[in-house]
């Protein structure tokens, strides 16, 4: 889906650091290490796909690219404890902060995808005035930083990454949400 956002499989990246790859249990980073960690992700994640694609094509976000920042967040919920991770600041599949947004909808529903997705978008956006000369896929790519970040933490379409988690968020859910589009979302 080549839409209002740029196509996913256009975005280039560099996959997971060693930071996040490690303590996945893989002694190698990059490209293939996001694949390996989505891949373990893949079964859980099957049964929020329908939630994950009404989300996805009602804001116009490629489904995968949702399934990419959950596979990073939550590993498709299987690591949170009743909804909450961050040592309980963030909340759902898309792991929401509590601190910046009022959550909405339980922790795996369709309110909770469409606020997260909503964000999403918003970050985008946000890019997307501050960098209008990046194209369609960069400025997805640095919305999907922005996800985790925020807007003011990105200076440079090369140094993106730098205020994200383990310094890859962007590369890392990128080259996750490219697994997911090559295995049906």
């Amino acid at each position: 889906m080549s839409g209002r956002y740029g196509n996913i499989l256009n975005v280039d990246t560099t996959g997971a650091s060693e930071a996040t790859a490690g303590p996945e249990g893989l002694s190698y980073a990059g490209v293939r290490a996001s694949e390996k960690i989505a891949e373990k992700d893949l079964r859980n994640m099957e049964k929020y796909r329908s939630k994950i694609t009404k989300a996805g094509n009602s804001k116009g976000i490629d489904p995968a690219v949702i399934a990419g920042i959950i596979s990073r967040e939550s590993h498709a919920g299987t690591v949170l404890d009743n909804g909450w991770g961050d040592y309980g600041n963030a909340y759902g599949l898309m792991q929401v902060d509590k601190r910046y947004h009022k959550i909405v909808g339980s922790w795996d529903s369709e309110e909770h995808l469409a606020q997260g997705t909503q964000i999403l978008c918003e970050m985008i956006e946000e890019i997307r005035k501050k960098f209008p000369r990046w194209t369609k896929e960069q400025q997805l790519k640095g919305g999907i930083s922005a996800y985790n970040a925020g807007p003011n933490s990105i200076q440079s379409y090369d140094e993106m990454d730098v205020g994200t988690t383990h310094k890859d968020y962007a590369n890392d859910v990128v080259a996750r949400a490219k697994f997911f589009k090559k295995n049906g979302y």
